[in-house]
């Protein structure tokens, strides 16, 4: 009988950085111009490192708490690691998340723009926000809806909350390719340079589409054990 193979976090790091150079060549952009967020929130610091000693320097979290449980000791073991607020942010957690993470990803309402703003201005740091659209319309789905982009990109300027760009997720079981194509619209015409937009099952379409940040899980650290 044949050994099974073990595939390492190193292995699967290696997969997907030559996935995103060939969907890059594809589509005629430069890969560098790709950043890949490996998502590890429910990951132990100990699954976390292999992948920040293969040279991975950005990290995506869903909770603030989370990420302040593990991230701090991580960060001060490796200081050029990139923290990204990646999960929906509540309004009283927005001063925790503006002293801790480096880009926040799901900004989507004007309360919380107003809430950031002046926590930015009262710890002196300006991080990088992306504006979360709710592309499909979803009722459960965080995410400002279209209508309200330009109100929304408006309120971010008027506070002082930097915009790097526009998010979306989506819809689930559905072709992502029309709903990543809306995001680059609005985006090029609200002239937003940045699209984080992407997962482990659909970043090869959203590179094709312009995406810049692809935040990818499962693809990297591989299933989680299932709960007995």
């Amino acid at each position: 009988m044949q050994e099974a193979t073990t595939e390492t976090s190193a292995d699967r790091l290696t997969a997907i950085r030559t996935r995103i150079s060939a969907a890059a060549k594809l589509a005629r952009r430069p890969a560098q111009d790709i950043h890949l967020i490996a998502v590890s929130k429910t990951r132990s610091a100990q699954d976390i490192e292999p992948l920040i000693l293969e040279g991975q320097m950005l990290f995506g979290e869903n909770r603030v708490q989370e990420a302040a449980s593990k991230w701090p000791a991580l960060k001060e073991r490796h200081p050029g690691v990139e923290l990204h607020l990646i999960g929906q942010l509540q309004s009283n957690k927005a001063e925790e998340a503006v002293a801790l993470f480096d880009m926040i990803h799901s900004v989507d309402r004007l309360s919380l723009v107003t809430t950031l703003g002046k926590a930015m201005q009262k710890l002196g740091r300006a991080v990088p926000c992306f504006i979360q659209v709710n592309i499909g319309a979803e009722e459960q789905k965080g995410g400002c809806a279209v209508a309200e982009l330009p109100d929304l990109l408006k309120a971010a300027q008027d506070a002082g909350v930097p915009v790097a760009g526009l998010m979306c997720i989506p819809p689930a079981e559905v072709e992502a390719a029309p709903f990543f194509a809306l995001l680059a619209e609005l985006s090029a015409r609200h002239g937003s340079a940045q699209l984080s937009m992407g997962m482990s099952d659909d970043f090869e379409t959203a590179i094709m589409l312009g995406a810049t940040y692809i935040r990818v899980g499962t693809a990297l650290f591989g299933e989680r054990p299932r709960m007995m």
